[in-house]
């Protein structure tokens, strides 16, 4: 029997709180999120009519506010039904969403809050609470701090209110102010890994076009069950793991926590994910790990696994012809792949990775072993997908095809254009900015590198400002070789230098269990911070780095190395929310570092 889609198209929804409101005219008593009961200790379904309900009692807090439309909102909790409520209930009305990484250092989000004038703040608790009152002083644009816990017993900042205090108990009926689709709806600060934080406007066309264009790519089906685990604040689970299940009639679950990401996986069983690549290595990583404690059969037969897997894959892509070892599939995905797919939930039909480059390898792995990943490409700036590999056509070594409506094509210097209706607005009280990015025929300078095949897949070559150029001329994108030494279980963090050096060096975080491992194999204490820099374990962790490296040409090997055991974290304000390398941050940290990697060179 054939499956049925139901997807509301832009035109129809009109707005972000249309896309509800019609969403609950078609299906009102359809599962639209599953939310975990601590109290019952079991996952509940929450309908589409019954998030509407909630969602109008928000609208009656902020009316209390006296709120005008165009204020700005802003949310800084996890992924939650109340992220959602908040967001559908401001936009409604005409309110513009700020959302904030719950994770973001005190300095960042107050200046989002100021440069924004945001007139309302949602947060979750204590933890928050906390890293807000560093900051408080510089708040004074905010008139009302809503929070989900209590955060303090007396003396406490009057702006503050618990949300149990600030929800009437009655709503009218959900609100959906008449506004242009062209209207702000948001306003999404990039993570700034080269510079500082940019405000990017997005408009309720900009979103709804973008995630009406990948489902002409990527089929989403109402019976779909999406496991929302990146952050919501993030423009690609915002689009892709809120927006497109609300097109379609697909269900949401939210991660209770990253700690239990595993457990929710096996209990919630999710269909569709949407991660980014570090996630995915870090499976992998895993995985890995076991299999060197397994027997040599037991190796040999996973790798089998893999390579038929990978041969079958390639053969229904149309990419190879039959082979002799492709009979064995069957048996084999039984006695091996569903073992590592039921971590999985045994119910994926295909996995989103964005927001950096997938590792071929992982990618190869995660196929072989029958989960479809699909790689795509995308800015904040674009709302935010460009690009995607679909079902039928996937080429892993590519970020796909452009979404349909988007036009795409490369500078004289190999810079990737992009022109279509996901193009932001600009960006927040920064027209300069603007004119730097978006040039006089409606084109995006989007700042990568990048070759369009005959086909129209998009091969991403590496990031214009984050080329490092060696003192011989030559160029090299560092991201392509950090990703590829991350792939040794020793490495967990990687920093490619060497601007203007005659070499490439790397400062790199080791993984505490592969490093007492290590330290056994070679005799050294491994709780002796002194042995980071014993000659032995320097030429261990190249040898390592160099295998990862084997098919980089020379002047992109690493010669020296700086190795640390202290992972570089969000609060530090080194990598972005979603993991990437805030390369200016590592680089001012580590400048004496890096100076000895070439010292006498």
């Amino acid at each position: 029997m054939k499956r049925e889609t139901d997807i509301i198209d832009p035109k129809t929804a009109g707005t972000l709180a249309g896309l509800l409101r019609e969403r609950v005219r078609r299906s009102p008593q359809a599962p639209a999120y599953l939310r975990f009961a601590e109290e019952e200790n079991r996952w509940e379904e929450i309908s589409w009519e019954e998030v509407a309900k909630r969602a109008a009692l928000w609208q009656g807090a902020f009316r209390k506010e006296n709120l005008r439309s165009g204020d700005r909102v802003a949310v800084m909790l996890r992924n939650s039904l109340e992220w959602v409520l908040f967001d559908l209930a401001a936009t409604g009305l005409g309110l513009v969403t700020v959302p904030l990484f719950v994770n973001d250092r005190p300095e960042n989000f107050a200046s989002i809050l100021e440069e924004t004038g945001a007139r309302l703040l949602l947060i979750e608790g204590v933890e928050q609470w906390e890293r807000i009152e560093r900051v408080s002083k510089r708040l004074v644009g905010i008139r009302r701090i809503v929070t989900l816990q209590p955060v303090c017993e007396k003396d406490c900042d009057p702006r503050l209110c618990e949300v149990g205090k600030w929800l009437p108990k009655h709503g009218d009926e959900f609100a959906v102010r008449n506004c242009e689709p062209e209207e702000l709806a948001t306003v999404v600060y990039t993570s700034g890994t080269t510079g500082n934080p940019k405000g990017v406007m997005l408009s309720h066309a900009n979103i709804l076009e973008n995630a009406h264009a990948g489902l002409k790519l990527v089929t989403v089906y109402p019976d779909d069950l999406f496991l929302s685990f990146l952050p919501l604040s993030h423009t690609l689970e915002r689009t892709v793991g809120f927006y497109v299940p609300m097109m379609t009639g697909a269900c949401v679950a939210h991660v209770r926590s990253i700690e239990k990401l595993a457990e929710d996986l096996v209990a919630v069983r999710p269909t569709v994910l949407v991660a980014v690549p570090r996630i995915f290595e870090r499976v992998h990583r895993k995985i890995m790990e076991e299999l060197d404690e397994k027997p040599p059969l037991a190796r040999k037969l996973f790798f089998l696994t893999v390579a038929v897997g990978w041969m079958r894959f390639k053969h229904l892509q149309g990419r190879a012809g039959w082979a002799p070892l492709l009979p064995l599939w069957p048996l084999l995905r039984r006695a091996v792949a569903s073992r590592v797919t039921a971590r999985l939930g045994g119910r994926l039909r295909f996995a989103i990775s964005g927001g950096a480059p997938l590792s071929p390898s992982v990618a190869r792995v995660f196929i072989g072993l029958g989960v479809n990943i699909l790689q795509g490409y995308g800015l904040t700036e674009t709302s935010p997908v460009i690009s995607v590999n679909t079902i039928e056509d996937n080429m892993p070594a590519t970020v796909g095809l452009p979404f349909p409506g988007v036009e795409v094509k490369t500078a004289a210097d190999e810079e990737l254009l992009v022109r279509g209706p996901n193009v932001m607005l600009g960006y927040w009280r920064n027209e300069e900015a603007t004119k730097a990015v978006i040039d006089d025929d409606g084109w995006l300078h989007t700042g990568d590198m990048a070759r369009i095949d005959a086909k129209g897949h998009i091969r991403i070559t590496g990031r214009i400002k984050e080329i490092i150029v060696l003192s011989t001329g030559e160029k090299v994108p560092p991201e392509d070789i950090e990703v590829a030494i991350v792939q040794n279980h020793l490495i967990e963090q990687a920093l490619v230098v060497g601007e203007g050096r005659p070499y490439l060096g790397a400062i790199v975080v080791l993984n505490e269990r592969q490093w007492v491992k290590l330290a056994a194999r070679l005799g050294i204490d491994p709780d002796d911070s002194n042995m980071l820099d014993n000659e032995k374990v320097q030429r261990a962790v190249l040898e390592r780095i160099a295998v990862r490296l084997k098919r980089f040409p020379g002047y992109a090997q690493v010669r020296r190395v700086f190795v640390t055991l202290s992972p570089w974290s969000v609060q530090e304000g080194l990598i972005t929310a979603t993991l990437k390398l805030r390369r200016k941050a590592l680089l001012a940290r580590f400048a004496g570092k890096v100076e000895s990697l070439y010292t006498g060179h």
